[in-house]
């Protein structure tokens, strides 16, 4: 440094630090051998503090406010110096300003999944990022732990560290938790919480507090989610038969238009009904009373599905139908439908049915008055 450089650091009396920057976290203030002039203002803004290092140690912290540098400001850097009679000519000393506003919108997340167990799903992989804040809580320890001699500190030298701290301590109150997947959402503000808690004490140790920590998003892996939003969609369908029932019923328009519509869409009206009764009847109660699944329909055995009170009952064999004519609840007049069939039909109007009801008896004669 030449002679002018010495000579303007030997005039300048203000020992100061204008921050532009938005992720400074120490600055050290620049003066030749580091001598600073006896009755020298120290200005420190409101967000930062001022630390006095005189042979590598830590003498002096000072808060907002402006200072005159005089034995009676430096009580323990002029122990350290030992100096029976005042700064009389400049001493050497070096000052590091730190920020001690809010450092924000510092990210987090999960590199890898986080295998947990969770009680409805069973074993799951779940993946997790956020935001989290931070601010000097002791400047000295920062200077000792973290900032060391460092002439400009910025906070993308610590938050890989503190990143890996937060993801470490998540992982752990994830698994300790035990809340559901599907409740994770409405425990975002309380895991956060928690974790800031938990890890507080470890971030004091650099001297730093971590004052927020923020949990965006907690998701599943995709082919999870695919498996969720098909299990959503059989809720929202609900009734299978009434579904199938009215997915036909709005074809039947555009099958009009066509020749052979009208008939097509009979037949799939048919065949939804037929289908959406089935798996109807399968979704409420596919197994049989013993636990095991019911047995499928007899080979070559004709399913007969019969509208009673408007709605779709079967598929019934001739022999069970047998019997509900002999019972009366299906009459001649009942609608039938099989395989096979446009449309659906009169009862009476089917060659496998008719010899059913020629067995059935008329109806008694009321007694004579």
């Amino acid at each position: 440094m030449g002679f002018w450089d010495k000579l303007r650091g030997e005039l300048v009396d203000i020992v100061e630090w204008l921050d532009s920057s938005h992720d400074t976290l120490v600055w050290r203030f620049p003066r030749y051998n580091n001598e600073i002039k006896y009755g020298a203002r120290l200005v420190v803004r409101e967000g930062q503090a001022a630390v006095f290092v005189d042979q590598g140690k830590v003498a002096d912290v000072f808060g907002p406010g402006m200072y005159e540098l005089h034995t009676a400001n430096l009580p323990i850097l002029s122990t350290l110096k030992g100096w029976k009679y005042g700064f009389e000519s400049p001493f050497k000393a070096e000052v590091y300003f730190l920020s001690t506003r809010q450092f924000t919108d510092l990210k987090w997340g999960t590199m890898n999944p986080i295998m947990l167990r969770d009680a409805e799903f069973g074993p799951m992989r779940l993946r997790a990022f956020g935001t989290y804040a931070i601010k000097v809580a002791d400047p000295a320890k920062v200077i000792r732990e973290i900032a060391g001699t460092d002439a400009h500190f910025t906070t993308d030298q610590i938050t890989e560290q503190l990143r890996n701290i937060v993801v470490s301590r998540f992982a752990d109150v994830l698994g300790e938790s035990k809340i559901p997947v599907l409740d994770l959402a409405s425990n975002y503000n309380e895991l956060g919480e928690f974790i800031r808690m938990s890890i507080g004490p470890e971030f004091a140790e650099y001297g730093l507090a971590l004052t927020k920590i923020l949990v965006e998003n907690i998701s599943l892996p995709p082919a999870v989610e695919e498996a969720m939003d098909k299990r959503t969609s059989m809720g929202v369908v609900g009734n299978l038969g009434q579904y199938t029932q009215f997915q036909v019923a709005n074809s039947i328009p555009d099958a009009a238009k066509n020749p052979g519509g009208l008939a097509a869409a009979g037949a799939g009206l048919g065949v939804g009904l037929g289908m959406g009764g089935v798996m109807a009847d399968a979704m409420r109660g596919g197994m049989s009373a013993g636990g095991g699944q019911a047995p499928p329909p007899i080979p070559g055995a004709s399913a007969w599905f019969v509208a009673i009170d408007g709605r779709q009952t079967g598929p019934f064999d001739n022999q069970t139908l047998q019997g509900q004519i002999k019972a009366g609840r299906v009459t001649r007049e009942t609608l039938v439908w099989k395989q096979g069939l446009a449309q659906w039909t009169k009862a009476d109007q089917q060659a496998e049915l008719t010899p059913h009801f020629t067995q059935t008896p008329p109806p008694p004669i009321p007694p004579s008055a």
